[in-house]
């Protein structure tokens, strides 16, 4: 996912900065807030923004100027919502860019928009519908983590398919090769962080479940219910 240093041809590495700018204000206004109303949130925060740096990390070769990794970016979707992830996946992608060679900095732009950005909106969104939905919390998370992991490729794919048109057959044709080339890493990649992320919010709650009825992220009643489950 993370497109490497000088990539991008312009105007394409401007125009995901300019997208990506906004959210990520946004994003550190809600984090402020945030802090300041509960500083013991910290803690989860900083394990939250490890989580992304630590399986984000782990890259495999894949498209050309690109590579395929899990984005850990959905665990801190669902506590902290996908502003103040945004935040975060920002964070760890600068840390990579320039300690880790890993992502760039004419690039970081399209690599926040696609890791920091649409992915965890996408996890937010399909958690918070399957909690309407009253459907069993581990598979709700598997699949906001999952499918936010996904949706974060297609993105990229996008973000190189609309900087180098195949010839013949354009943009479409582009988009095809490379989605295909990164769906045969990610698919499994994506799936494993899906279990591993529903996995540690196993954890979280049977050892501190009330961090997640203080974030929002559990009612009293569900999380209570949850643990009956379990138990």
């Amino acid at each position: 996912m993370h497109v490497m240093e000088g990539f991008l041809p312009g105007p394409w590495w401007q125009i995901w900065f300019a997208l990506s700018i906004p959210v990520v204000a946004y994003g550190i206004y809600r984090l402020d807030r945030l802090i300041k109303e509960n500083r013991g949130i910290l803690p989860l925060l900083a394990v939250a923004g490890a989580f992304i740096f630590v399986l984000s990390a782990l890259k495999l070769p894949s498209v050309t100027g690109s590579c395929s990794h899990p984005t850990g970016t959905g665990l801190a979707a669902i506590l902290f919502g996908p502003a103040i992830t945004a935040v975060l996946g920002t964070i760890v992608l600068l840390y990579q860019a320039l300690f880790l060679a890993h992502g760039g900095l004419t690039t970081l732009g399209a690599n926040v928009f696609s890791m920091g950005i649409v992915g965890p909106v996408v996890a937010y969104v399909i958690y918070k519908v399957g909690m309407r939905m009253n459907l069993n919390f581990y598979a709700i998370v598997f699949l906001a983590a999952t499918l936010g992991d996904w949706a974060t490729y297609v993105v990229t794919s996008l973000e190189l398919a609309l900087a180098f048109p195949a010839d013949p057959g354009g943009i479409v044709t582009s988009f095809k090769a490379f989605a295909t080339i990164f769906a045969l890493t990610q698919i499994p990649l994506a799936i494993i962080e899906g279990a591993i992320t529903a996995l540690i919010f196993k954890y979280i709650i049977q050892v501190k479940g009330d961090v997640l009825a203080g974030c929002g992220v559990l009612s009293n009643a569900r999380l209570s219910k949850i643990r009956g489950t379990a138990a």
